[in-house]
């Protein structure tokens, strides 16, 4: 009968993208052990059951120029010196040998500085086991009663398990009895007192809710991971004297349903808590360890530990395994003690120890890369591809990392003060490790049959062997066969009496004699017959004899050609396994080439998008440039065509003016010359000059083509645009003739966005005492712009100052219209032409002077 085999309840054979469904983040528990000495620093103190504290030790300010920060990290759970294993196994491991129970896959390492106290943590001490027996105590304290018989479940060389019926396991285990070193049974197995302590577990604890439908078998392995290489240590290899053989390495592959394995891996099936430790012990001895000036017994290698648990429902009569393969299930628990991180100027290692220093260094790095890339996809969303396939450690378990099952870290740390560093370094992984969310793994689909059938069946056999002993029928429910010696004595007829009672009894001898004679012939009778069978069954057996050597020497031959076919297959065999080595090899060049090309991809890509923004943001710097250009060209255009008008019709006015004087001179200068001669007056005296006013003569009017100037108001230049006429209410009114007078204007007393909206001019009215006591009046005008977010701005052009004068220094003269010219009435008018615009107010922004700028012109001084 053909033997059945079982899918591993994994994820599809799509594996990208992940499953979707629920994620748990890595649970990362941390364990602080004890001081070696009592008087050792500590710089790790618990805060509460989930934070730790880790400080600088004293000293350690001097050489990190003064810096001092006291650290707070938190985990699920913190466990501290005086925490047992126990309680330690209840709150990590238990749950992931209930999940294993259920058909779930879990991973549990140990991860830390050399001398931690990580394998502590996973193996446990004389008297107190750790992590590893108790998960073994509690699998078969579970399963122990519904455990099935040795060789029912048989693992293949790809990831896989075959389910035999009971005759192929029942030779399987007659081989095995054959062997020559017979195996005691488990139940009498004499256990090493070497690590008997260990597993010596008295708490008995047991998965409460197991399928009792289910038969289950146990299949242990151990590997390590040194210098990269994967190694089985417990792979039996011949002992040689003269020329040792090197262990083998060992090659990761990818089953059908794209989970990692160890090929050509030993994978022992054991049947109790003893048998599978001892197992693990004797890989244990196996295992590279060194003395290190950090630690007397360092891992040099990282061991891994594997539980697999395959499992079957029973068929619907309750006793034999259900020949279904969907039904079947395998599941796995990891148990990974890592090797410690180490600086090698603490260690001072060379050689040998360097370059294992050197390689842990290397994969516990890896590790710690991949769970950066992945915490950076699950956060940002990003695509980058985890580098798995760097080292070996990270490419076994990246199932895990995939969504394959549940992952849990214990962070061991020692307290004392010379691993600050490296504690500081394992804390910050550690935190970042949490951060990293795993795919919750599905539960196993259900075999649909009734439940409780395994005890039900038992329970009728009970019942009717009961019933047949009360019948009196066999109890075991076998006929016993009778003796072919029985059957021939019966088919005998039967001896009289031989008993003789008197001298003269002729009868009873007569009648034995002829029931003897009876027998005799009968006896004959058999014994020629089985003289005749004997010489048919020698001739049958002849027969017999010449078909089987018949029959033997075409086995031969046809054995013979089958080795010859076996022995050309393992050669191809073997040419394709080196082909793979080649191709496997060839594919991570190529992979880490692309990599390479990726990142220089992404590289290039981030360069161009930096380049086309910076080209954009360029753009439309230029476009903003150009707008504010125009409208500065226009501004000043607008503005020095303003100056221009101004400037043109200040000089028309400066040569009328001029033109004007000249006119008044030619004609003083006219009346002087046509004046008859006369004597010559006098000069007055100064008290006369003092007592008489001097007549001052009447200004002629100005040239015809001289616009009109007004008196009384003194009127913008603006007059034709709408203004805003900001007054605040502390300017004082001067009542002066002159007054600034903008129509069309909205006075306010604050400026308010309202009525900026409404206007496209603005002037503000600012006065001040000037140095001279009198008030100075200022109009600060400006232009009012629309913004982009719909409201105004106001960019001031100009200010005019308005400044009176008392004028107290001269009086203003007149002459009457119909008075006679007095003598010196030439040099009169003359000086009344050259003082009546003795001030000048330079009032225009952009001119000469400047805006705000006040010239004065002195009068000139009159002859004596």
């Amino acid at each position: 009968m053909k033997g059945v085999r079982a899918k591993m309840p994994r994820r599809p054979a799509l594996k990208k993208p992940s499953p979707p469904g629920p994620k748990d983040p890595v649970g990362v528990y941390c364990r602080v052990r004890p001081l070696g000495r009592p008087d050792q620093e500590c710089c790790i103190e618990v805060i509460n059951e989930s934070t730790v504290q880790i400080h600088p030790p004293d000293g350690y300010r001097i050489f990190r120029n003064g810096e001092y920060r006291e650290m707070q990290y938190s985990f699920k759970e913190v466990f501290g010196t005086l925490v047992a294993q126990k309680e330690l196994f209840d709150v990590v491991a238990k749950p992931l040998v209930e999940d294993l129970i259920r058909g779930k896959n879990g991973l549990l390492f140990t991860y830390g500085v050399t001398g931690s106290g990580k394998t502590h943590t996973m193996t446990g001490s004389p008297g107190d086991g750790g992590l590893l027996p108790r998960c073994l105590a509690m699998i078969f304290n579970s399963i122990g009663p519904f455990q099935a018989k040795r060789f029912v479940f048989k693992l293949d060389d790809k990831n896989g398990v075959d389910v035999q019926c009971e005759v192929d396991a029942l030779l399987e285990r007659q081989k095995r009895d054959a062997m020559p070193v017979p195996k005691t049974p488990s139940g009498k197995r004499q256990i090493d007192p070497e690590f008997a302590d260990m597993i010596n577990v008295q708490d008995h604890c047991k998965v409460e809710e197991v399928d009792e439908d289910n038969v289950y078998s146990v299949f242990v392995s151990y590997i390590e991971i040194y210098n990269n290489y994967i190694y089985d240590l417990l792979e039996e290899t011949p002992f040689d004297l003269i020329k040792p053989k090197p262990p083998q390495s060992k090659i990761l592959r990818e089953d059908q349903n794209h989970n990692m394995y160890v090929t050509g891996c030993t994978e022992v099936e054991v049947k109790s808590t003893e048998e599978a430790f001892e197992v693990f012990w004797k890989g244990q001895k196996k295992r590279r360890i060194a003395n290190t000036q950090l630690n007397r017994e360092s891992s040099r290698s990282h061991g891994v530990f594997i539980i697999k648990l395959a499992q079957a429902p029973l068929d619907a009569d309750g006793d034999n395994v259900l020949q279904e393969k969907e039904q079947i299930t395998l599941s796995q628990l990891s148990l990974v003690d890592l090797a410690g991180s180490e600086r090698t100027n603490r260690t001072k290692a060379e050689g040998n120890r360097l370059r294992e220093a050197g390689n842990i260094n290397q994969s516990l790095m890896t590790l710690r890369t991949c769970i950066e890339v992945l915490r950076e996809n699950q956060m940002y969303g990003t695509n980058k591809m985890v580098p798995y396939r760097d080292s070996k450690l990270t490419h076994l378990f990246k199932n895990y990392f995939d969504g394959e099952g549940k992952v849990r870290m214990i962070v061991c740390v020692n307290p004392k003060a010379e691993d600050y560093e490296e504690s500081l370094q394992v804390m910050r992984f550690a935190e970042m490790t949490q951060e990293v969310e795993v795919a919750r793994p599905v539960d196993r689909p259900l075999c649909g049959l009734t439940p409780g059938r395994r005890f039900r069946n038992q329970a009728f056999r009970e019942e009717l062997a009961q019933k047949l002993e009360i019948r009196g029928g066999p109890i075991s429910g076998e006929t016993e066969e009778q003796s072919a010696s029985e059957i021939l004595l019966q088919n005998f007829p039967p001896l009289p009496s031989c008993e003789l009672l008197d001298i003269n009894d002729d009868q009873t001898l007569p009648k034995l004699t002829g029931v003897l004679e009876e027998r005799h012939k009968l006896r004959q009778k058999l014994s020629e017959e089985f003289a005749k069978n004997v010489l048919t069954f020698k001739t049958i057996l002849r027969e017999l004899d010449s078909s089987v050597m018949s029959k033997e020497n075409h086995f031969q031959g046809k054995l013979s050609e089958k080795e010859k076919v076996i022995t050309g297959q393992k050669t191809e065999l073997e040419r394709l396994e080196k082909k793979i080595k080649t191709l496997e090899y060839k594919i991570e060049i190529l992979e880490k080439t692309a990599t390479i090309y990726e990142e220089d991809k992404r590289h290039l890509q981030q360069e161009l998008e930096s380049k086309s923004q910076k080209l954009q943001r360029q753009a439309s710097d230029k476009r903003r440039l150009e707008a504010r250009l125009q409208g500065m060209v226009a501004e000043t255009t607008m503005k020095w065509e303003k100056e221009c008008e101004r400037r043109v019709a200040a000089k028309q006015l400066e040569m009328q003016n001029k033109l004007w004087v000249k006119d008044e001179k030619l004609k003083q200068l006219k009346a002087i010359v046509t004046e008859p001669k006369n004597e010559k007056p006098e000069r007055p005296s100064r008290e006369r000059d003092r007592e008489k006013p001097i007549p001052r003569s009447v200004s002629p009017t100005p040239v015809p083509n001289a616009p009109p100037v007004r008196l009384r108001h003194r009127r913008s230049r603006s007059a034709g645009e709408r203004w805003v006429d900001h007054k605040p209410p502390s300017n004082l009114p001067t009542d002066t003739v002159m007054q600034p007078h903008v129509p069309h204007a909205i006075t306010v007393a604050a400026a308010s966005e309202k009525a900026l909206a409404k206007c496209d001019k603005y002037m503000l009215t600012h006065q001040e005492l000037a140095s001279d006591g009198e008030i100075e009046t200022k109009l600060i005008k400006g232009d009012v712009f629309k913004t982009r977010g719909g409201g105004q701005a106001v960019q001031f052009t100009e200010i005019e100052t308005l400044k009176q004068e008392s004028p107290t220094g001269r009086k203003r003269r007149s002459s009457p219209s119909n008075a006679d010219p007095p003598e010196d009435a030439a040099d009169s008018e003359w000086t009344d032409v050259e003082t009546r615009c003795s001030v000048a107010v330079e009032m225009r922004a952009g001119s000469a002077l400047g805006p705000g700028y006040q010239h004065h012109a002195m009068p000139k001084r009159r002859k004596p």
